[in-house]
């Protein structure tokens, strides 16, 4: 039940009026103290900026399970049970967003941490060498990659026999390469070879020329120069490509450490420029509709609305996969028959995204199923097309991070 609060001879600090709920009637100010405690002000700050209250409740719910029912409901004018069509789907993405890249480290971790016996044992560096400084060089760079991954926490313990296995295949081929270059092989019980001098004898796989420390190459980059960008722009492109030039070196030639360093770069771009790409699809998204649905005689601020929910919906659905898609992965080697009706969950999830848009369109535009699919093949169509574009400049501002 509600408290119910008395008023009377309370005036608010800001104009003086009298008093007759908790916000003034006349300027609007609130009649708490903002002097409160610690906690008190963290709560106000979770409260403004996700709006963590009652209102997730009725919110959340409908949005997974009820196509266009929050649409309609903002429609009808009953607002306040529910959060904001933007709060909502703001923080959606945000919360989608960096559970996408958590999975998606966890996945990188673990395929290079399976690829290193392959990639360590296929590789022509042995071959490269031209003397046996360099091969002891490449052989040292190599274990020392698999000893750096065998400490690291994410590798599953069924991987570690095959990383000692290639181990020994890497000292086997370091041996081979020896032998053809007129020297003994090294003895079975040494795993690792010290370090090479930098006298500049032996250029083998840290010389500057194949970089790899992760250093940029020194290749000068050529100035963009656009007649009618400011100077400013042009030398911002001209920064980019820079980056973009030095991160695909280093991905391509460096060492291990280095590339993952770059990759991280990348990654962390990526993720850092996909929210506003992804933010400026919502405006297109909402144009899409008003064109396609003219006659309707509808505002364009409701479409945008309807392209709010649809996408704060899309970014649900893909937190709520991603979240049992890790939990499956987690469980599996514990209790494999939990994971089974997880990946059915998952699959159910990704199938009912289509559907609910569907109907969503459906229930909200009020037109007959031909016409409604007609017009919603068209839309996602044009969105695919979108879409991609967006993924495809937020990977190359991703590149030049």
């Amino acid at each position: 039940m509600k408290q119910l609060n008395d008023y009377e001879g309370q005036h608010c600090a800001n104009c003086g009026t009298a008093m007759q709920g908790e916000f003034c009637h006349e300027c609007g100010q609130s009649i708490h103290s903002v002097i409160k405690p610690i906690h008190g002000m963290l709560e106000d700050t979770m409260d403004i900026v996700f709006h963590v209250d009652g209102r997730v409740v009725h919110t959340i719910p409908p949005l997974l399970l009820k196509p266009g029912f929050l649409t309609l409901e903002y429609f009808s004018g009953r607002r306040v049970r529910y959060i904001a069509p933007f709060r909502l789907m703001f923080v959606l993405s945000l919360l989608a967003f960096f559970v996408i890249h958590l999975r998606l480290d966890a996945i990188s971790e673990k395929i290079d941490v399976r690829n290193h016996a392959v990639v360590a044992t296929t590789s022509d560096e042995f071959e490269d060498a031209k003397s046996p400084r360099q091969v002891r060089a490449v052989l040292k760079q190599q274990l020392d990659d698999l000893d750096e991954a065998r400490k690291s926490d994410v590798i599953p313990q069924a991987v570690l026999p095959e990383m000692d296995i290639a181990a020994q295949k890497i000292r086997d081929r370091a041996n081979q390469r020896l032998i053809a270059l007129g020297e003994g092989p090294m003895p079975a019980a040494t795993p690792a070879v010290a370090a090479t001098p930098s006298d500049g004898t032996g250029a083998g796989i840290d010389s500057p020329t194949h970089d790899a420390q992760g250093k940029a190459s020194d290749e000068p980059t050529k100035p963009i120069q656009i007649s009618w960008l400011p100077d400013m722009v042009n030398a911002r492109l001209t920064l980019m490509v820079k980056h973009a030039q030095a991160n695909w070196h280093v991905f391509k030639h460096g060492n291990a450490a280095a590339r993952d360093e770059a990759k991280q770069h990348m990654i962390g771009g990526f993720f850092g420029v996909l929210p506003p790409t992804m933010f400026v699809l919502m405006p297109i998204f909402a144009l899409l509709l008003k064109l396609l649905y003219l006659f309707k005689r509808r505002l364009y601020v409701e479409h945008l609305i309807v392209a709010l929910h649809s996408h704060a919906f899309l970014f649900l659905n893909l937190l709520i996969g991603v979240l049992v898609s890790m939990l499956s992965t987690w469980v599996k080697p514990h209790a494999a028959w939990l994971a089974i009706p997880l990946e059915w969950i998952a699959l159910a999830l990704w199938l009912w995204a289509p559907i609910y848009l569907l109907i969503m369109q459906k229930r909200v535009y009020r037109q007959g199923w031909p016409m409604t699919v007609l017009k919603y093949l068209l839309i996602g169509w044009c969105y695919c097309w979108l879409l991609m574009f967006a993924l495809i400049v937020a990977f190359v501002l991703g590149l030049a991070h």
